[in-house]
């Protein structure tokens, strides 16, 4: 059978039904229309439940979805049945107020580690996730098989990072490194560049 190529906005829409259905759970409410779970992840019904088409079919016509029944499905889909562990490279400011960050295992990740080239002065910071010297790196990363990291470090050091993680097994990495990375395919980047962004609502703010 012909495996079924799922776009990476699906992928990425799916995390927030899940949010939606998160909060949905905690509130109490056992069941939801497809209509309510559109509006509140902010898309249209037609297109949410093509999302779910391409995992399964969810849900009873005139009843709407088990709200239960499809956050574990999405869940298992997304692979958050169990803690993911994610090493930070590059614990500058940005990457020190993202060690600070609480939600990370509310979402079903653990930052098990942070590296940076001088690990001794980010001590300092009183951050509490274990830190390491950048040259423990490779080692730790295939040690405890971790598969997902986020990058921090500056841009003309952000390939040569990169390339070091890749090789070590990673296959996911959120970039907020402002650079490029080349990668293989079967490895999956999602930048985050923050100027660029802002650059972007620039556009919008105090036109006429």
């Amino acid at each position: 059978m012909e495996k079924v190529e799922i776009p990476r906005k699906t992928i990425y829409r799916l995390s927030i039904y899940q949010r939606c259905l998160t909060k949905l759970h905690e509130n109490g409410a056992e069941t939801v229309s497809s209509s309510a779970l559109a509006a509140a992840a902010g898309v249209k019904p037609a297109q949410l439940r093509k999302d779910l088409t391409y995992f399964g079919q969810f849900g009873t016509r005139g009843l709407g979805y088990s709200v239960e029944e499809l956050r574990n499905a999405i869940r298992d889909v997304l692979g958050r049945t169990h803690l993911q562990p994610v090493v930070l490279i590059g614990a500058g400011n940005l990457g020190t107020a993202l060690l600070r960050y609480q939600g990370f295992q509310k979402e079903g990740f653990e930052v098990v580690a942070a590296f940076d080239a001088v690990p001794e002065g980010v001590v300092k910071r009183g951050i509490s996730v274990p830190l390491h010297d950048i040259d423990d790196l490779t080692r730790f990363v295939q040690e405890n098989e971790v598969r997902l990291a986020i990058l921090c470090v500056p841009a003309d050091g952000a390939q040569e990072v990169a390339n070091e993680i890749v090789g070590a097994g990673v296959t996911g990495i959120l970039n907020f490194s402002p650079t490029v990375l080349q990668v293989p395919e079967s490895v999956t980047v999602n930048n985050v560049d923050l100027a660029l962004e802002l650059e972007n609502l620039s556009y919008f703010v105090g036109r006429d």
